[in-house]
């Protein structure tokens, strides 16, 4: 059994599973950067201490430490969409689950910002009627063109607007198949 398999109904069938993309990760880098670069400085020219040179080593290690979690925080976070609700997963020692059926979804926004569309990822926000729900928005969708059409095809009908169709996906990341060639 799988960590997915937990979560997923006997009868559901994934559409789409994948994880946030690499960039919601650059704000974490930059920050370990920064640290790493300032305890290196401080080891270097403080060296003549030996508080200053602990000081220096503990900025450096828990640049490192907090930035392998939140590296594997990414890691393990996994969004789903199967053909009958939308999942987030995440957490390392407290596993969340956060679930929105795809019959409670009464809009969905998608958003590119520039910096989205230069390095590939896009935003969702999914709204239910008039309720408040613990899944609306998911931020550094990868590939966020074809995502929204997945989508769209499971939310508004059969066919989706790119010639899929609904019932021939299957188990994986983006299988799709197109729809037969009338005679």
């Amino acid at each position: 059994m799988t960590d997915l398999d937990k979560y997923l109904i006997p009868s559901e069938t994934p559409v789409v599973l994948t994880r946030r993309h690499w960039a919601s990760m650059a704000k974490t880098g930059a920050l370990s950067s920064v640290a790493l670069v300032i305890g290196f400085l401080l080891l270097v020219y403080a060296a003549d201490s030996q508080a200053a040179a602990g000081v220096a080593v503990a900025i450096i290690l828990g640049a490192l430490g907090w930035f392998g979690w939140m590296w594997w925080e990414w890691h393990s976070e996994e969004f789903v969409i199967t053909d009958r609700r939308v999942l987030l997963i995440r957490g390392i020692l407290t596993r969340r689950v956060a679930v929105m059926p795809l019959s409670k979804v009464t809009d969905l926004t998608y958003e590119r910002s520039l910096p989205g569309r230069i390095l590939g990822y896009g935003v969702f926000v999914m709204e239910s009627a008039g309720q408040k729900q613990g899944l609306s928005r998911v931020d550094y969708l990868p590939t966020p063109d074809k995502l929204y059409h997945d989508v769209s095809g499971l939310l508004f009908g059969v066919n989706s607007p790119r010639g899929y169709r609904q019932d021939t996906m299957h188990s994986g990341l983006y299988t799709t198949a197109p729809l037969p060639e009338d005679d």
